[in-house]
């Protein structure tokens, strides 16, 4: 495992439940703004169920891919207690942290 890839599941680990952060954001907390994207197939690798990546999502609140499937991670959150229209989710309300 990668410097890099144990920064994006340290960070991960740390949001709580009911709260979601963007893949943007886990980028900047790490240190690394512009490699959101590294940050997803980061993500997208990861199998372990200790790793929240259901709590990550696109910027603009989307809920996007997961590797167990848009309807696991759409049903994770929704146990959670975040409220999901149009599969997409309220920044401003679940935010994990506020830049």
């Amino acid at each position: 495992m990668t410097e890099f890839e144990k920064k994006v599941y340290n960070t991960v680990r740390k949001i709580k439940r009911g709260r979601v952060a963007a893949y943007s954001d886990i980028a900047c907390f790490i240190g690394n703004p512009r490699s959101f994207r590294a940050v997803g197939n980061t993500l997208n690798k990861n199998h372990s169920k200790d790793i929240p990546c259901h709590r990550v999502l696109r910027k603009d609140g989307f809920v996007g891919g997961y590797n167990r499937g848009v309807k696991k991670k759409i049903c994770l959150l929704v146990k959670e207690g975040v409220l999901i229209k149009n599969r997409r989710v309220n920044l401003k309300k679940y935010s994990w942290i506020k830049f």
